[in-house]
């Protein structure tokens, strides 16, 4: 009986009730947006002088005087070292009564031949000792020229005694001292002047980016404006900004086979000669224009196993949605989307952990994280380095 009783009690009881539906996992997104962006990428550089001379003695001699002190500024014609002239005088006083010698000759060999021409018209001398005349007065003339020319060397090789600066600038230490024997072209030079202001900094770059970044501008991709060159900041050792902007001069026509990379050379002002020959910088140097460029932030992106980027979306059923796009380089804490996203999609950023494709989520819009993207939209290009 107590059996029977418990049995029919189970069968009574309510069955249990079903498990309530669970709510939709909550997750930040962004909503994208098409953004003018300022592409730029920092290149490694070094500064370079704009203009280098070396100072060398074009005629052989003891150097007298160092008419200059080392480090200073130095202007172009200004004498810099006297060599003793002495020996260079006496060949230019030489060639001096050489030239005199030489007129006196062709005076006396013109008159002659004068007086030679007024006979002949009375056939008072025959015709062969006219021309032998004629032919000696000539001689005379070339004579002169040479002694002209002779004297010209001299004064040259005199003038050469005194070494003057070829360029202006800023001449560095003597290599010689008074006293020292001097020779013409000799390779170690007597000192060196470089020209500080401007200044150029040759900077190196990927040529595969370079030809990607030719063609963007061919199609249209990016905007350069109406600038023939582009915008380059340049960036100290300390991380500070140099106060003088610069513009890219040129880019070099061959590829470096063992980097793949080519130099690009860009100049800069330097009034206060803050910037030395030699020096290492970062150069930013401005790429051009994308006019509907879309950032997503960098921590929304992930990889699947093919090496692809992956990004998460809300689609308009509320549920989540993978793709696959074609993600390209890093602006700041963003990265700029080739292909695969358009304006008005959303972008999940933050909750990825708890979610995967198809689940149903509720979207939090993030207006900070989009206000912060906007900003940071004109952020050097840092993902490219010349070994890329």
């Amino acid at each position: 009986m107590i059996l029977t009783a418990f049995l029919l009690g189970a069968c009574q009881e309510k069955a249990p009730e079903k498990a309530a539906a669970p709510m939709p996992v909550e997750v930040d997104i962004i909503t994208l947006e098409e953004e003018p962006v300022k592409l730029e990428v920092e290149l490694p550089g070094r500064t370079t002088a704009y203009r280098v001379a070396e100072v060398r003695p074009q005629v052989n001699g003891i150097v007298k005087k160092r008419l200059f002190a080392e480090g200073s500024e130095v202007t172009a014609g200004e004498l810099l070292y006297q060599i003793d002239p002495a020996s260079y005088q006496a060949r230019l006083d030489s060639a001096e009564a050489a030239l005199a010698k030489a007129k006196a000759i062709e005076y006396s060999a013109r008159l002659k031949a004068e007086r030679y021409k007024t006979l002949d018209r009375t056939n008072a001398v025959s015709e062969m000792d006219l021309v032998e005349i004629d032919a000696g007065w000539k001689q005379s003339i070339a004579d002169v020229a040479s002694a002209e020319a002779a004297l010209h060397g001299a004064r040259i090789n005199l003038d050469y005694t005194e070494v003057r600066a070829p360029i202006a600038g800023r001449i560095g230490k003597s290599m010689i001292t008074e006293g020292a024997l001097v020779t013409a072209q000799q390779s170690a030079p007597l000192a060196v002047i470089q020209q500080l202001n401007p200044l150029y900094v040759d900077v190196t770059q990927s040529s595969t980016e370079l030809l990607r970044l030719k063609k963007d501008l061919s199609v249209g991709l990016l905007d350069n404006g109406e600038k023939t060159q582009s915008d380059v900041t340049i960036l100290l050792e300390d991380g500070s900004e140099y106060e003088q902007k610069g513009s890219l001069e040129f880019s070099d026509l061959t590829v470096d086979q063992s980097t793949g990379t080519i130099t690009l050379r860009a100049i800069v002002a330097n009034p206060d000669e803050n910037l030395l020959p030699g020096m290492f910088v970062r150069a930013r140097v401005s790429k051009g224009l994308k006019q509907d460029a879309i950032l997503i932030p960098a921590a929304s992106l992930s990889r699947n196993s093919k090496g692809q980027a992956v990004v998460m979306l809300v689609n308009a059923q509320s549920t989540v949605e993978s793709r696959i796009i074609d993600a390209g380089r890093n602006i700041g804490d963003n990265v700029l989307v080739n292909d695969g996203l358009t304006a008005g999609e959303q972008l999940i950023t933050a909750g990825l952990q708890k979610i995967k494709q198809g689940v149903t989520v509720k979207a939090v819009e993030q207006q900070d994280a989009l206000s912060d993207q906007i900003a940071l939209k004109n952020q050097p290009d840092n993902s490219l380095t010349p070994a890329e």
